[in-house]
């Protein structure tokens, strides 16, 4: 740990750079996957009618729970499956999955498809559940 500290301290500018290029990189990835809403956000959202749920997680995760009224649609036939959605076009589109890992990508596939309202369910269906919100069940 002392040659840490002694290398920073002789390279500076080296040291300074990475943090740089490491706070650049953090900030660009947390944009890339476009905004994320809270559950609670997605709740109010859900009953004024202004969203719709897409549950990307594949049909068995979405029968053991689900968040109601969400159209399941797994992430690797998204795109081909994106036409179902044009009817929600109007809407906001809030993009879930198990635990938000893969929800940057949907929304970067539907943003491609031409949706402009996607946002990503910060957390999944797991904050979700953490938050004591309701999940149906087949």
């Amino acid at each position: 740990m002392d040659r840490l500290f002694e290398f920073v301290v002789n390279h500076y500018v080296l040291a300074s750079l990475f943090v740089a290029f490491l706070v650049a990189i953090l900030v660009l990835e947390s944009r890339r996957g476009g905004a994320k809403i809270s559950a609670q956000g997605a709740v109010s959202l859900i009953n004024r009618d202004e969203a719709i749920v897409v549950d990307i997680r594949d049909r068995k995760e979405f029968g053991e729970g689900r968040i109601t009224g969400s159209v399941n649609i797994p992430l690797s036939s998204l795109k081909s499956r994106a036409a179902e959605l044009n009817k929600h076009k109007s809407k906001q589109i809030i993009v879930a999955d198990k635990m938000g890992q893969h929800s940057a990508m949907a929304v970067k596939q539907l943003n491609a498809e031409g949706f402009a309202n996607v946002v990503r369910l910060n957390g999944g269906v797991s904050d979700w559940k953490a938050s004591n919100l309701p999940l149906v069940k087949k």
